[in-house]
């Protein structure tokens, strides 16, 4: 993983460059369907900063986040889209101060975090860097769904690494949220940067191999495309049948995304 404070700083950015996409926005424009089914533009926005208060409480808060979680237990199918629904009824101006407030005061509590700390978490306790990483992750994911409502192509940077590694990380779990057994042996993944270098990821010598683009399969383990519609090359079956199944964040199997030769069918 990358050293805290170089990610933490590419989060940042990240986020700096979505602000950058939503700031000069019309009340008529954040109303502006994304691809994620009944989610506005507003509703994603709305999301980041429900999910960024949330891990804020993870790291300054534990009791605090212990009763968010009682509260998404209780509703597990719904407390995603509710929190998103609560956000985007705001008006534009007050919600994207809301993400601004709680991104600067989680970028504190995550700088000044003690090494070797951890935090809670929907699932396993995280340290400072998973954290961020997962941050990162999704304010990249659910910003190439504002880009896409808005029509604008987005230059893939260097940041794209932190969301490449945590979507290898994450292979067991895309198997096991679906019921599925993962395979006992791990899976080597090259991957080609935006600047031409090469990403790797697992052992060497791995049978089962993915090789490709990194923004492909970034927006493939973020279910932003589906896999028919990457340039990945998968070296074996097992690799194979986890590009069906990849997904980088937490919480139930997504549905992913209609492959574009079907969805421009008549």
């Amino acid at each position: 993983m990358s050293d805290p404070v170089v990610l933490l700083d590419d989060l940042r950015d990240e986020s700096d460059e979505l602000d950058c996409l939503v700031r000069e926005l019309r009340e008529e424009g954040w109303k502006a369907s994304t691809p994620a089914p009944g989610w506005t533009i507003a509703h994603q926005i709305a999301h980041l900063a429900w999910t960024d208060r949330a891990a804020l409480l993870a790291a300054t808060d534990a009791d605090a986040f212990a009763a968010e979680t009682e509260k998404a237990l209780a509703a597990p199918d719904r407390f995603v889209d509710e929190g998103a629904e609560e956000g985007a009824a705001l008006p534009p101006a007050v919600l994207l101060d809301r993400w601004r407030a709680d991104r600067a005061r989680l970028q504190e509590a995550l700088r000044a975090a003690p090494t070797g700390a951890r935090f809670p978490w929907y699932g396993p306790p995280m340290s400072a860097s998973a954290l961020a990483t997962a941050r990162l992750m999704e304010t990249w994911a659910h910003g190439q769904d504002v880009a896409d409502a808005l029509g604008v192509v987005r230059a893939p940077t260097a940041r794209l690494r932190h969301v490449a590694w945590i979507g290898h990380r994450a292979r067991d779990y895309a198997y096991l949220v679906r019921g599925e057994q993962p395979p006992a042996e791990p899976f080597r993944v090259e991957l080609v940067s935006p600047g031409g270098e090469l990403w790797t990821y697992g052992p060497e010598g791995a049978a089962q191999r993915v090789t490709g683009p990194a923004l492909d399969f970034c927006l493939l383990v973020t279910q932003r495309v589906h896999r028919d519609d990457t340039a990945l090359t998968a070296h074996g079956p097992d690799a194979a049948h986890w590009l069906t199944l990849a997904q980088a964040f937490a919480g139930p199997a997504g549905a992913g995304r209609q492959a574009l030769a079907t969805s421009e069918e008549p």
